[in-house]
């Protein structure tokens, strides 16, 4: 472990001054004290140890949490009679109660049990939940199964998120965290075509199609959670698979970048501090988390009802199942144009509001088009507007704050606020309005609409305060010397 004494000793943070509200576009100064190859190998050595398993993680948790729409085409329907009244609905939507509740905690958890630790945990009580899944005689039964679910999968999307914005600058994030968001949407995408794969098990050991779906998905999910505990890394300053040079190397860039590579501990008034803020900084905390929670509700609900849609437009129970993926796939490489964009521009509220504007066009054409193949094309839109706001509103977040134990607080409550996202997208798409859920497309254009404002409104605010602190009036932005916002 580094000592904190020998961290960022060539250079400080005031030694990086910002052009303009993004900051300047060519590398930051830090770099230059450090060989470029070596800085590119740590950072790539980075990236392939955290990345990869963290987005194969998120994968399974977004196919865990939203599979319930597959299992219903698949069969549960019958069996369990989850048509009947807003059953679905509520199997759906309990999930989120815990999920909401449990987000704070399990950041603080977090820093007292490790990233390896708290994520094995995590990762194998939500898999042995969906495992369970595959035995319920009952809805009920179900609806309890997702409750655990929800229960363990609230540490893992705050956690997941707060360790990768440790490891790196402000302007590097977005790319990561799409990256691993954008995996899990493509293999969530896909998992509908292996879920049909799955179905063909029916009547084998005495179980239907859907049982077969949560019984596999549950042992992988419990598989993989041993293999978080031998191969997730911790934080910078804990972590052992780079050596003292690079550990350096990485703080320091961090440090320069924001100031906030060390850790402050996490302490009762610290985190009664955080959540009550008097300061103004606290309305940035409600208007971020409301527009995650506009970017999650048509998310969630292209989990949860996109198969029954295209069920609705005629489709056959495996045309729907196979249908599915392609919209994915579509978002995935929108996703990470807009994350490469937004970080090479430095520019975060504009490309979320271009999303917004191609959410609100899918929208309207699926929910109005008389012709099933362009529904199916404003399903593409829907997916890739939604898909690309969720890492891009977490990235604007976290551009925007320092301290760990404030970050740790703000990812928490805004990740939460997309649990409110997911309650809303499985009440107002209501069984009652299928096929078309005019009603539940309705609310979620006028969240988008909301949200484009809410961006118009933060970009001002941003702008105004960097405008003041250049000219002295204002100052230091958010504690530290030379910090500007990212607008």
């Amino acid at each position: 472990m580094v000592s904190t004494d020998s961290i960022v000793t060539d250079v400080k943070v005031q030694d990086i001054k910002p052009k303009d509200d993004a900051e300047k576009l060519e590398p930051s100064p830090l770099d230059a004290h450090y060989d470029p190859a070596f800085v590119k190998k740590t950072i790539r050595m980075v990236d392939w140890r955290m990345l990869p398993l963290l987005g194969l993680l998120y994968s399974v948790a977004l196919i865990d949490r939203t599979n319930l729409g597959i299992a219903y085409t698949a069969g549960m329907v019958e069996d369990l009679g989850i048509a009947i009244g807003e059953r679905y609905s509520i199997a759906s939507m309990i999930y989120f109660f815990p999920y909401i509740l449990l987000q704070i905690p399990g950041n603080i958890i977090l820093r007292f049990l490790g990233a390896r630790s708290w994520l094995t945990i995590c990762v194998v009580g939500w898999g042995a939940a969906q495992l369970g899944m595959a035995f319920v005689p009952t809805w009920g039964y179900l609806c309890l199964c997702r409750v655990f679910l929800g229960v363990f999968e609230s540490g893992f999307f705050p956690s997941l998120v707060f360790i990768v914005t440790t490891w790196y600058k402000r302007y590097e994030v977005q790319k990561r965290l799409a990256l691993f968001y954008l995996s899990s949407i493509v293999i969530a995408s896909f998992s509908s075509i292996l879920a049909f794969g799955f179905t063909q098990l029916a009547g084998r050991a005495g179980l239907d199609g859907w049982q077969w779906i949560f019984l596999i998905e549950g042992a992988l999910t419990i598989a993989l959670g041993i293999l978080t505990w031998f191969f997730i890394p911790d934080f910078p300053d804990k972590s052992k698979f780079l050596n003292e040079e690079q550990r350096k190397m990485i703080l320091d860039r961090v440090e320069a970048d924001r100031g906030d590579s060390i850790p402050d501990t996490m302490t009762w008034p610290k985190l009664w501090k955080h959540l009550a803020d008097p300061s103004d900084t606290k309305w940035t905390r409600c208007t971020i988390a409301f527009m995650f929670l506009a970017s999650t509700v048509p998310a969630y609900a292209m989990g949860f009802f996109i198969t029954i849609i295209l069920e609705g437009m005629g489709f056959s129970e495996s045309l729907s199942l196979i249908l599915t993926a392609p919209p994915g796939v579509f978002a995935a490489a929108s996703c990470f144009f807009f994350a490469w964009i937004s970080d090479k521009t430095r520019k975060r509220a504009m490309w979320l509001a271009v999303q917004n504007c191609i959410c609100i066009a899918g929208l309207v054409i699926a929910t109005y088009s008389n012709s099933n193949p362009v529904r199916y094309f404003g399903l593409f839109l829907v997916n890739a507007g939604a898909t690309g706001c969720v890492p891009g509103v977490l990235a604007y977040s976290a551009n925007n704050i320092r301290s760990h134990t404030k970050r740790a607080v703000q990812t928490a409550v805004i990740i939460a606020s997309g649990g409110v996202g997911g309650i809303m997208a499985s009440t107002v798409f209501r069984q009652k309005d299928y096929p078309r859920y005019v009603n539940g497309m309705w609310t979620t254009i006028g969240l988008q609409l909301m949200m484009m404002v809410l961006l118009c409104i933060t970009t001002y605010i941003f702008k105004t305060r960097n405008r003041l602190r250049r000219e002295g009036v204002l100052g230091p932005l958010e504690g530290a010397e030379d910090f500007y916002y990212t607008t």
